[in-house]
């Protein structure tokens, strides 16, 4: 056992615009599709945190878990970017990155 080893925490928090979700059943099924690869691409904790009555926006919690900050941040980082750039059906239009 090692001890004295510290584990960082990252956070990210990204809100999501679905311009092409016309109700709550269109809406699950594109964040279920976000999230479950973004978990598989990025080893990361993913759910939908807030938002989970409005149809055309949705909030997502990232979580990571290392031993360097900078790692954390980056992984986060790649995840956002790939939100952003493989889903063309929504506009990513904020997020934050924090670490713990």
């Amino acid at each position: 056992v090692r001890v004295g080893r510290i584990l960082v925490v990252g956070l990210a928090t990204v809100t999501l615009v679905l311009p092409v979700a016309d109700s709550l059943k269109a809406k699950r099924s594109v964040v279920k599709q976000v999230t479950a690869r973004v978990r598989a691409r990025f080893n990361v904790a993913v759910a939908e945190i807030d938002d989970h009555d409005a149809w055309q926006r949705a909030t997502l919690g990232i979580a990571v878990v290392s031993t360097d900050g900078a790692h954390a941040r980056s992984v986060l980082e790649k995840a956002v970017r790939f939100i952003e750039d493989e889903r063309l059906d929504l506009d990513l239009i904020d997020y934050r990155v924090e670490l713990l």
